[in-house]
């Protein structure tokens, strides 16, 4: 993946997320997805923090947009690697974020890492 390709996703994922737009959030992740996040089971989506399908996906990413409405991502940083995206942001409740993105060939999110804080942060 190169940095422009990295930029472009990450500018389109943080557009789409606060635009609060489930559809463009979705175009984002493969079909064959393993979604690992702490706040699944925080919003008790599941007791294992992990989701394995896109349709799953998409009813978390919804429960998530109805539990915090006034929902807005900044983003901080972008890192490139190889088939990977890092994302560091600032999230819901001033908690820091980074997201790995594992890419697939068609540039679609095939597993995908989150993690949060302990809290908010100045940093």
């Amino acid at each position: 993946m190169t940095e422009e390709q990295a930029n472009q996703f990450a500018e389109h994922w943080i557009n789409s997320w606060n635009s609060h737009d489930l559809d463009a959030i979705m175009e984002h992740y493969s079909n064959e997805v393993e979604f690992h996040s702490p706040m699944i089971t925080l919003l008790k989506v599941n007791d294992q923090g992990l989701i394995t399908n896109k349709d799953d996906l998409k009813s978390y990413f919804r429960i998530g947009l109805n539990a915090f409405p006034d929902l807005h991502f900044r983003l901080h940083n972008v890192f490139t690697g190889v088939n990977t995206v890092v994302l560091y942001y600032t999230s819901v409740n001033g908690r820091k974020v980074t997201e790995v993105f594992e890419m697939d060939d068609e540039g679609k999110a095939r597993r995908v890492l989150c993690n949060y804080s302990a809290s908010q942060s100045n940093y």
